[in-house]
């Protein structure tokens, strides 16, 4: 039998079998429970539907996070790797290269608690109770500077949650809005009212190399014809006469102006390696040129500065209360805080474990003293 004979047979036959789907009732199965349905019902809306009961605090969402997520998203939801950051960015979306995170981008707290919930951690899905999963939201609240460290999360305070980008989506309205600019018939013939013109060259426009004598790059040479009838030799260009010049000694480059220069006491090499830490805090803390607050505070000036003084932060009370009492950012008080942020300052909103070893907290305070205020 042919293999297109042996389809059309089974073609056939699957459409016999499912006839009667289509015309009766076939008395299999059973209608199914509602817990069963309420099993599978397991999305999350953003008015509070489908929330389990349960409570969890940021405290807590920080460790659970620690054990859970953070191998992906870091200790602070920095995002480490590929994996996606989920802190920060705040004011970014208008940026040419916006950083979208659960702060900055998403619209609704359900989506977070509901893709916990449903889809991590990755690889063990489905794991994690509903008090952790209202604790870790907790903390990504947190994290991204929208409720205090002491904050509780819950059911029924859920829905007092309103995230900073819930006005920024509207509806996919292309359909009556852009899909009928092209679904009109296609011109095919006399299509234009008026004769096409060249209106512009492109030596015009800067787009077209130059030869150093001014004309374009590529012109050929001019080839006359002689009054005999025979080719004349091609005109080459006339040679230049050259003047042998003593060349003066070029002067000593002048030293490239930066924004932020390096303080001769900065060693380079520290200074670089600086750098690379930091990466593990540019998800919150901002530097450089244009640097703004975030979830945390831009850091331009801030080495020998006094603590708790940016414009525009809302700091932790007691930070705020260290700065108003004289506290000042000098390198005994960075090394102090970068170990172990908690244990400095209690109560300030930095999730961050701290840096342990010494070298790397010396590197990072040698690359913050590089940008000024």
């Amino acid at each position: 039998m042919s293999k297109s004979r042996e389809l059309a047979l089974a073609s056939a036959l699957l459409t016999t079998l499912a006839a009667p789907a289509f015309a009766e009732t076939l008395g299999l199965g059973r209608a199914a429970l509602p817990e069963e349905i309420a099993a599978w019902d397991v999305a999350i809306l953003p008015d509070g539907t489908g929330l389990p009961e349960g409570s969890g605090d940021v405290e807590t969402g920080d460790e659970v996070f620690a054990e859970n997520c953070a191998s992906c998203h870091g200790d602070f939801a920095e995002g480490l790797d590929s994996w996606p950051v989920l802190a920060g960015g705040a004011g970014s979306l208008t940026d040419p290269r916006p950083v979208k995170t659960v702060g900055s981008y998403w619209p609704y707290l359900s989506t977070v608690f509901d893709y916990v919930h449903r889809s991590m951690p990755f690889g063990q899905a489905q794991t994690l109770t509903a008090d952790d999963t209202y604790a870790i939201t907790a903390f990504l609240l947190y994290s991204n500077g929208m409720v205090e460290d002491d904050f509780v999360l819950s059911n029924e305070n859920f829905t007092e949650i309103v995230m900073p980008n819930a006005d920024g989506f509207y509806p996919d309205d292309r359909a009556a809005t852009e899909y009928p600019l092209f679904s009109a018939e296609p011109c095919m013939e006399n299509c234009r009212s008026a004769a096409p013109e060249v209106t512009k060259r492109a030596v015009d426009i800067n787009v077209t190399p130059e030869d150093p004598d001014g004309k374009p790059a590529g012109t050929l040479p001019v080839i006359t014809v002689a009054s005999t009838g025979e080719p004349a030799a091609v005109a080459e260009p006339a040679a230049q006469e050259t003047e042998t010049v003593e060349a003066a000694p070029e002067a000593a480059p002048e030293p490239a102006e930066t924004a932020e220069a390096v303080p001769a006491a900065a060693d380079p090499a520290l200074v670089k390696a600086g750098e690379a830490i930091f990466k593990k805090c540019a998800a919150c803390h901002k530097v450089g040129e244009g640097a703004k607050n975030g979830v945390g505070p831009a850091l331009n000036g801030m080495v020998d500065a006094a603590m708790g003084q940016i414009d525009g932060f809302k700091y932790s009370k007691a930070l705020a209360e260290m700065g108003a009492g004289g506290g000042v950012w000098d390198a005994a008080s960075l090394h102090a805080f970068l170990e172990n942020p908690k244990g400095f300052v209690k109560g300030t909103k930095m999730a961050f474990a701290g840096l342990k070893k010494p070298d790397e907290r010396d590197a990072v305070i040698a690359y913050l003293s590089t940008f000024g205020p």
